[in-house]
């Protein structure tokens, strides 16, 4: 009885062993990809990596610094607010810079009063003196008009430092420098900024308080070619790109725009001081139009291949 039940324990196991070898020998079936890798269009193609950029005529985007320290009040816009040049951004709290202005208003009301009343006693003298050259000393005379030429200089002294006050509390309040869209806000109500910008908790660094960019219809790419791969360039006549959105199968045309002459340093993301880089790129700068069919941002990363026209010309012409 006892080899019986052994026997058929045997059996049952190599049953589910045959059972389980079959369902987990099956082959399954990959996953479909959710789109298409971005593959080289031209013959001899170079591959980069780009950085969607706003449209600026020279440099990036535009970085924004207050020219006074001070604890933020007021913040007008929010991120992606279209606003024109000369709008306000933030407020600096300026109570402190308000109360002297106010100051120096006083003091140039007082400085008004000391000027009418010294010009006042130097017009009398003055009449006296021609009425009776004996009536009143010339030296009496002559210090009436010194008098009154030093409460001039006084109040020419505190109109300028009225004005100077007052420039320097508009700078308080900073306004947009171009028409634009601001693309990111660094701070809150309440945070201290000064001219090197805000302090980022998270990154320990300093950052801009506000970015802007251009509102127009096109962006720019920014793109870091190796040095290795900077002699396989195409000349700038003859160049020619197009762009991959990763995510997507959309591709989009490029056109170039420029190059910066200057072979820096391959960014890296640590942004550490004891990095050592040892990868140098060149910038290469192309535009392309807003697409319609899919939202694109500036700082967002997308795949670029870089070829020349006259090869892909010739390569169509041999496929027809």
């Amino acid at each position: 009885m006892r080899n019986k039940v052994i026997f058929i324990a045997a059996i049952i196991g190599l049953v589910i062993g045959i059972v389980a070898a079959y369902i987990f020998g099956i082959e399954k079936k990959p996953l479909p990809p959710a789109f298409n890798p971005a593959s080289n269009p031209y013959t001899k193609g170079i591959y980069t990596n780009g950085i969607i950029e706003s449209h600026q005529t020279n440099g990036a985007n535009i970085n924004i610094y207050p020219e006074v320290p001070g604890t933020v009040a007021r913040i007008f816009v929010t991120e992606g607010s279209l606003v024109k040049k000369g709008a306000p951004l933030f407020m600096i709290d300026d109570s402190v810079q308000r109360a002297t202005v106010e100051q120096q208003k006083a003091q140039v009301a007082l400085s008004e009063a000391s000027l009418k009343s010294s010009q006042d006693q130097l017009d009398k003298q003055r009449k006296s003196y021609e009425l009776n050259p004996r009536s009143v000393s010339k030296n009496d005379l002559d210090n009436a008009e010194n008098t009154a030429n030093v409460a001039k200089a006084t109040i020419e002294v505190a109109r300028k430092q009225y004005d100077l006050a007052l420039t320097l509390l508009n700078k308080y309040t900073v306004k947009a420098p171009i028409n634009g869209a601001v693309l990111s806000i660094n701070t809150a109500v309440g945070s201290y900024i000064s001219a090197q910008g805000s302090y980022d908790t998270y990154s320990q660094g300093f950052s801009p308080i506000l970015v802007m960019g251009s509102s127009e219809t096109y962006f720019h790419v920014r793109c870091y070619i190796d040095e290795i791969l900077v002699s396989r360039l195409p000349r700038a006549s003859h160049m020619n790109a197009q762009m991959f959105i990763r995510g997507t199968n959309i591709r989009i045309p490029l056109e170039y725009v420029r190059i910066q002459p200057y072979i820096s340093p391959k960014i890296e993301l640590s942004s550490q001081r004891t990095e050592r880089v040892d990868v140098r790129v060149l910038p290469v700068i192309f535009r392309f139009e807003k697409p319609k069919d899919v939202d694109v941002y500036p700082g967002q990363l997308v795949d670029v291949y870089i070829g020349e026209r006259e090869m892909e010309t010739r390569s169509t012409g041999t496929q027809q």
